[in-house]
């Protein structure tokens, strides 16, 4: 578009200038014209093309956020263009799809897969939004993709993947029809058959078995078509083992399931051997006994005639309507919310003549608007008047079920959301702190600025404090394991809890007999109680008593408190309680939540119990929270006894004498890796003062190119998160050529997270922030391990 416009200013200019030196006879003149008109173009065509290409560049993707975008969902999300290509996934969506694989590659071989995935990907690009199921080709269950087509010049679709090893709806069928519920069908003579969509048969009561004369049924995979024949008058009719062909009266009941699966049908056969099959008075008799059938079930069924009109509920369909004994309803459409009735009404009337309609129906009750519940139909042929049969399933459990794992979806992304803000923030921080060490080096105590330098450091560590509350929320913060006792740790922080308390609390601490050693992190374990007494005393505005206590809890012990989720061990135990109001029992389920506060506004975080529970857990224990109000509250925090393992030695103390001094200062060449460019700066700076060469790259790809350049690089120290190439990525690469370069990592991340995920041996870790005094000791440390290394190979 922009060169077609500059031929034709061009062209313009030209033809202006040879019409000016016709007019003017002057061939200077129109020369002159012509040179101005075409430096103009030139001009508006350069600054018109260099705004296209900024737009362009503006617009562009950013897949890196879109990638930890993707990550924060929790779910197994990818997105892909208008053809199905993979443009951009999530770990989740290569652990499940067993790779970084497209949709249309997850059906396998499956040809009818293949085609429902492709009619899929086609009708969310035409009606914004589509669900496919379909069973892979490995495995068992079923795959699930919702796709939704994403608004913009993208032109890209947003895939998630679900897998579904069963269907709740066809479990709990099957089990009603193997027992009672199939036993009240066989006491009515009536044979009950549960079917998956295909025909074949899940399961079928007794009084079905005896008449078929088989029990083989489901082993067989046998369907009920095959047992049935249908005459040339219209009557069905049982196939038995002995040849007898009874005429029975069908009864279909599409009993719905989980969305975007196959349903599940149950099938009451009646007999009709006592009369003739088309007689109305048959009819009329058998009709009259199904209301008799349906009001021994615990099911809430109803049947309505041709107009919709109620013939009759059964006790379990009056509970789950709301409808009140005595009460009259002559439509269902009366007990539903004035928005619906519309709806009810007509999908009850298509039913029963036979159009399509839907089968399930979303609606809210009069009695109860506040929880949407199901209201299933089915239609009913051969019984005279009632034509439509009502399932109205009580599904609060299941909803509230449903709200259960969308909040912990929700509280796993804001935890991994946590932990990449928590990860940013030590960026900073670390570049604060390391810039105030470099300053106080040059302004020490007397100096002007020297208590300005020390106050922002000092809000710097409250920062970073802040920060290590978010790790240990979402539970990746790094721990410094040791093996204590839970006594000991009590006991040093009697004094300040003591203090925290106040003088209206009494503090009473008493320790058990017997106490197995724990691996724990001393300073967040004393971060665990200290948060623990301060929510005891805000209990206790007018007072009361705080009491901790110790106590050993065996395999067999833990065993007898029943708790599903404390497997039988040797356990330590530490128990919290205080004397004040208590937590109401609506309330004590959130308590662990992040950000839930019953404090007002601006007296709390609502991230001390969460913090806690994050550290319970990644510590590899339990907590648990009981509490009656008006009785106090209580915690018992159960932490594995750590069984030592024999030959484990203590961790080798560098030899040498710089590294038993507190000299920081040495020789030698570093490289150093860091993206982040404060980091990197204040990072090399520390190290040049401490008398290190020091060598810089911004990413993996660029510190391959500064260790081909330097003949002899005595440490590598790498961040673990860059663009380009990351840091376990740059050392294994760099290992190839240099197995004995001595590394140390360090992150925002927490230390056993990063340890699970990489896979590089003999490395060190420093967490961020960190000082420019804990910079130089973990720099010393590294060299003199691996001088020991070299010594002892030399020797």
């Amino acid at each position: 578009m922009l060169t077609m416009a500059a031929a034709a200013s061009t062209v313009a200019a030209l033809a202006s200038a040879v019409l000016i030196s016709w007019a003017l006879q002057d061939v200077a003149s129109g020369a002159i014209f012509g040179a101005v008109i075409l430096g103009a173009s030139a001009l508006t065509f350069a600054v018109t093309r260099g705004r296209t290409a900024a737009r362009v560049a503006a617009t562009a993707t950013d897949w890196t956020a879109t990638r930890l975008t993707l990550d924060a969902m929790g779910g197994a999300a990818a997105i892909c263009d208008v053809n199905g290509r993979l443009v951009c996934a999530n770990q989740a969506w290569a652990e499940k799809a067993g790779g970084y694989r497209a949709p249309a590659e997850l059906a396998g071989t499956d040809a009818e897969a293949v085609d429902a995935v492709a009619r899929a990907q086609q009708q969310a690009w035409q009606q914004g939004s589509a669900t496919v199921v379909f069973a892979p080709a490995e495995g068992s269950g079923r795959r699930v993709l919702s796709i939704k087509r994403m608004e913009g010049k993208d032109e890209c679709c947003l895939w998630l993947l679900e897998e579904r090893i069963g269907s709740a709806v066809r479990d709990t069928a099957r089990a009603l029809i193997s027992g009672d519920v199939g036993e009240w069908f066989s006491r009515a003579g009536v044979s009950a058959v549960i079917t998956d969509s295909e025909g074949r048969i899940i399961a079928a009561n007794a009084t079905f078995r005896t008449t078929i004369g088989r029990d083989d049924l489901v082993e067989q995979e046998a369907t009920l078509t095959s047992l049935l024949d249908l005459d040339q008058s219209g009557v069905v009719r049982v196939l038995d083992g002995e040849g007898r062909r009874d005429p029975v009266r069908v009864v279909e009941l599409a009993l719905g399931g989980e969305p975007h699966e196959p349903r599940t049908y149950l099938f009451l056969l009646l007999d009709e051997t006592g009369g003739d099959y088309g007689r109305a008075a048959g009819a009329a008799e058998s009709s009259a006994s199904i209301p008799a059938l349906l009001g021994t079930l615990p099911l809430g069924l109803a049947l309505t005639d041709r107009d919709g009109r109620f013939r009759f509920m059964n006790q379990a369909f009056c509970r789950a309507a709301g409808i009140g004994e005595g009460e009259e309803v002559l439509y269902p459409s009366d007990l539903v919310m004035e928005d619906e009735k519309a709806m009810v009404a007509d999908a009850i009337r298509k039913m029963a003549t036979g159009q399509p309609t839907l089968r399930d129906l979303r609606i809210r009750l009069k009695a109860a608007p506040e929880e949407p519940i199901v209201l299933t139909l089915a239609r009913v042929t051969g019984f005279g008047l009632p034509a439509v049969i009502l399932y109205l399933a009580d599904n609060s459990e299941q909803e509230k079920l449903e709200r259960q794992v969308a909040q912990a979806t929700k509280m796993q992304a804001v935890g991994q959301l946590a932990g990449g803000v928590a990860h940013d923030f030590n960026n900073i921080l670390t570049a604060i702190i390391g810039y105030c060490d470099l300053m106080l080096l040059r302004h020490g105590p007397g100096d002007s600025d020297f208590d300005d330098i020390t106050q922002i450091k000092q809000n710097a560590n409250r920062a970073a404090n802040l920060v290590r509350q978010l790790l240990a929320f979402s539970r990746q913060q790094t721990l410094r394991p040791q093996v204590l006792q839970i006594s000991d740790v009590v006991g040093e922080l009697s004094h300040l809890l003591k203090r925290l308390l106040g003088e209206r609390i009494t503090l009473t601490v008493k320790h058990g007999r017997s106490l197995g050693a724990v691996r724990a992190d001393p300073g967040q374990l004393e971060q665990v109680i200290v948060n623990l007494a301060v929510n005891a005393r805000d209990a206790m505005p007018e007072g009361g008593e705080l009491s901790i206590s110790t106590f050993a809890v065996s395999a067999a012990d833990a065993r007898r408190l029943g708790a599903d989720i404390l497997p039988p061990a040797d356990y330590t135990a530490l128990k919290v309680s205080d004397t004040g109001a208590g937590i109401p029992a609506d309330i004590l389920a959130n308590i662990f939540e992040p950000f839930f506060t019953t404090k007002e506004v601006g007296k709390g975080t609502g991230l001390g119990l969460s913090t806690v529970y994050g550290i319970v857990k990644q510590t590899g224990g339990y907590i648990f929270a009981e509490s009656e109000p008006g009785h106090g509250a209580s915690f018992t925090i159960y932490l594995p006894v750590h069984a030592a393992r024999e030959g484990t030695e203590r961790p080798a103390v560098p030899t040498g004498s710089k590294a038993q001094g507190n000299e920081l200062w040495g020789v030698g060449t570093i490289l150093l890796v860091e993206d982040e460019a404060t980091v990197r700066a204040v990072a090399e700076r520390a190290l040049v003062r401490k008398g290190y060469r020091v060598v810089t790259a911004a990413n993996g790809v660029e510190a391959l190119e500064r260790l081909a350049e330097e003949d002899h690089i005595d440490l590598l120290i790498s961040d673990v998160v860059m663009p380009e190439m990351d840091g376990p990525t740059l050392v294994a690469k760099t290992r190839e050529e240099r197995p004995d370069l001595p590394i140390v990592f360090m992150s925002g991340y927490a230390e056993e997270q990063l340890r699970r995920s990489i896979s590089v041996p003999g490395f060190a870790f420093l967490p961020k922030p960190f000082s420019v005094q804990q910079l130089g000791e973990a720099v010393r440390d590294a060299l003199a391990r691996a001088q020991e290394k070299r010594e002892r190979e030399g020797a």
